[in-house]
């Protein structure tokens, strides 16, 4: 007869091999999902390109965001646990799938071959919220280590990172081109 301690030892290995092996499948299953994101963005308006007085131009504008995400939400999107411990000022436990995105622009410079500037970004917490539509006003300032922007064709880019509950993290993005900043500054 084995003693209660080998005994345990079994199960619990056995338990650990099962435990190790569905997060397997479950990472290997995430490779048989296509998600189909689609997104349009507009620029309704530039609000201002001046130039700084260190001589760095900066561009302000006004962003339609069209945006239908649910695809990427899956079974194995990573859950988030909200809690007023943390001082996140929600409920004690909401469990919500999350994902990270947000919108870049990108140009070419003589002395860079990709800048990326961050505009505006988000979390989304919920499927039911990944299907969107906003006006927004560039986040983030748009400025330029130099004075390169001027006539500058450039595109916007929708990026998100999606975080699974098993597996590997992924990324991607959608480029939408044929934007231009004004060849003169405003005021």
């Amino acid at each position: 007869m084995h003693s209660f301690g080998y005994r345990a030892n079994a199960v619990l290995t056995f338990a650990l091999t099962i435990l190790a092996l569905m997060c397997a499948i479950a990472s290997f299953s995430d490779n048989f999902n296509f998600p189909s994101p689609s997104a349009e963005i507009q620029i309704v308006g530039f609000n201002g390109f001046k130039k700084k007085p260190h001589g760095n131009d900066e561009v302000s504008l006004t962003m339609n965001i069209t945006a239908d995400l649910q695809s990427l939400f899956t079974w194995n999107t990573k859950q988030f646990i909200c809690s007023d411990k943390l001082g996140f000022g929600c409920p004690m436990t909401i469990w919500n799938p999350f994902f990270f995105v947000f919108v870049a622009a990108e140009y070419e410079t003589p002395q860079n071959s990709l800048n990326q500037v961050s505009l505006w970004d988000a979390i989304i917490l919920a499927k039911e919220h990944a299907k969107f539509w906003i006006q927004t006003k560039n986040k983030y300032r748009f400025v330029d280590q130099g004075s390169n922007l001027r006539g500058k064709d450039f595109n916007l880019t929708l990026h998100w990172h999606v975080m699974p509950k098993t597996g590997k993290m992924f990324a991607d993005k959608l480029v939408m081109s044929g934007f231009r900043i004004p060849e003169e500054h405003s005021v």
